[in-house]
This record gives C-alpha cells, structure tokens and sequence, in this order.
C-alpha cells in the first residue's frame, strides 16, 4: 500500500504513520512544511510543500497513484475542495478527519453513533467539519469520489494531558495549580461522561480502515471504550501526580460567558463539546476493525503523558494570564457564596 498524509506529524497522524512505518505496512508519504522532523520516522518519505501550492504538490508527486490518501488539516470547504482537484483519479481512497463535536449538541441520547445528527450551534469549529464531511460526500454519490470520513473525539499523546478548562497556552498551568494545592475548575459539576483516547490505539482504528472497500462512502467514528466522568479524569491526573485534587466545579454556561471575553473559546469547546455526556457505540468500526479496543486505559495513558512532560521542560509552557483568571473566577465565587 502506499499512502500519502497531508499533514503527518500531529498528535493522531504521527502515532498512525509511526506504526504504519515500525510494522512495514505501507510506503509512507508526508506532504508538510516540514517544521516537525523530529516527528518524522525512519521510512517514511517526506515532501516539503504548503500543501496550498497546488502547482508545487503536483510536480512533487509527479504521476504516483496512492492506496489511500489522508487528510488531517482540512478545517473548511476551500481545503477539501483544493484536495479533490489535487486528488481525484489519483487515489483509491480519501480518508477525512472530521469532529465528534459536530454531532448535535445536546443530542437526543447520550449514546453516539454514526447516525446520530449532525449539529453544533455552539462551536463553528464543528459546522465547518460538517460543511466539508457534506461536500464530501456530495462527491461520493454524484460521481464516485472514494472518501471516508472518520470522527475522533477526544484524542491525547505522551505530550498532552486531557482537560476540560485550561488556557490558550494548554494544559500545563492547570497541572502547575495542581501541583500548588491551587482550586482548579471543572466544568459544571464534574459527573458528566466523556472519552479520551490515546493516540496508539486510535492508530489500531484508523489503519484498519485504510484500503478497506467496506469503508468507501462511510462515516466512522475512532475512540476508546472507556467512559469517564470529569471528576474521574482530574482525579486520575491528581493521582499520577501523587497530589489532592483541590476541585471548583463551576458551570459550563458561565465559563463559556466569563471566559470568551479571554478568547479562551469556551462557548465551542465546553457548551459545544466537553459539557456534553457522551458515549461512542463503536460497534460499526469493530465490525470492520475486530483488533480495535483499548489497550491503554487513562489511569497508563496519563502516567505516560507525564512521565514525558515532567521531563521535557519544553512541555511545560506556562499561562500567568490563564492562572489569573482562574483565581478570579473562583474568588467571585467565593464572594458570592458569602454573600446570600
């Protein structure tokens, strides 16, 4: 098989080219910028391009047909439409990284699957996917275009710690409060469902998908099995830590309000996204995909994301403007508690 990956080195893309290159599954090309070629593997062949230089891309990869090609930066229509003019007739497959946060906030049921609703009017991140999944697929009826689409939700790597709350500069200075005894806040009141996935087993997923003919006009979504309340994840990290966790639950609506005027975009990513119980049926991919299931469950998976961060001093990039407001927040809390 050979594959080509618009993008590469990210934090689902690069676990899937690394396992895709370790086990010699496929030849593997990457068309980026080349601005991670830490994050590139043994193997695989690079092509240093802005994949929007149409006319560069094409005389870089000259007459190749690929197997599968594999879309993780395509945000909006324009960049979908730019990859069916680059790719059309010359591949066998066209797999599309969407969103599980464009399925419909709030859903009619918690339990997702692939057929539930499409519709975020929370987060135009997600109405942007669900516009490209849509010409997509108009594609695929009117004329043949190979395309899979297929959703993750919350996915995480050994550089990354999943949260509900943090800042424009990540996750690190909600672990620094952590680690502090500083209140850190939780969404609402902590006991909603979610999923985190970790990158190596979403790969599991994904590869089982590509060159597969039962995938072609499909819709798939990746995550892990496990379920999780918000309380369970900071308390897993607390735990990890060897740290109290020293919880704020305050509600999602009023951080969406008090937080966007920071351009924290909490309006999308809390009442859009992670404010929502969900649960994924994965049965559809499993029916394709028997190998896929979770083989690093969160209470491994965050030790290993802190094992690697601790000791990456890189990884540790700190938010004073965010640590600010936290402790705002949780003092007019506090005020108005005394208050009534």
């Amino acid at each position: 098989m050979k594959a080509l990956f618009i993008g590469g080195t990210g934090i689902i893309s690069s676990a899937i080219v690394r396992k895709l290159c370790k086990e010699d599954y496929a030849e593997v090309w990457l068309i980026n910028r080349g601005n991670r070629r830490d994050r590139i593997p043994e193997g695989a062949h690079l092509i240093t391009a802005d994949i929007n230089d149409e006319r560069k891309v094409l005389d870089a990869i000259g007459d190749k047909f690929f197997d599968c090609v594999c879309e993780f930066i395509g945000f909006r229509v324009p960049d979908v439409e730019r990859d069916y003019r680059l790719f059309n007739g010359r591949t066998g497959q066209y797999i599309y990284i969407s969103s599980a946060s464009a399925y419909n906030k709030p859903a009619a049921n918690y339990v997702i699957t692939e057929g539930t609703a499409l519709a975020n009017p929370y987060w135009q991140y997600s109405r942007d996917k669900i516009a490209c999944e849509e010409y997509l697929m108009k594609k695929y009826r009117e004329e043949g275009f190979p395309v899979t689409i297929v959703r993750p939700s919350h996915t995480y790597d050994e550089r990354n710690i999943p949260l509900g709350v943090h800042g424009k500069k990540g996750f690190w200075q909600v672990i620094k409060r952590m680690q502090e005894g500083k209140k850190v806040i939780i969404q609402g009141d902590g006991s909603s469902l979610w999923t985190v996935t970790f990158n190596e087993d979403f790969a599991t997923g994904y590869i089982g998908l590509m060159g597969n003919r039962h995938a072609i006009g499909e819709a798939f979504q990746i995550t892990g099995d496990e379920a999780l309340t918000w309380d369970q994840i900071y308390n897993t990290i607390a735990d990890a830590l060897g740290v109290k966790l020293n919880a704020c639950h305050i509600s999602a609506e009023f951080l969406a309000e008090v937080g966007d005027k920071y351009g924290f975009g909490f309006e999308g990513g809390l009442l859009g996204d992670k404010s929502v119980s969900v649960i994924f049926d994965n049965s559809k991919l499993k029916s394709l995909v028997p190998a896929m299931k979770t083989t690093i469950p969160f209470h491994r998976g965050v030790r290993i994301a802190l094992d690697y961060v601790l000791s990456h001093p890189e990884c540790q990039v700190e938010d004073p403007e965010f640590d600010e407001w936290c402790d705002k927040v949780i003092a007019a809390l506090e005020r108005a508690k005394s208050e009534i």
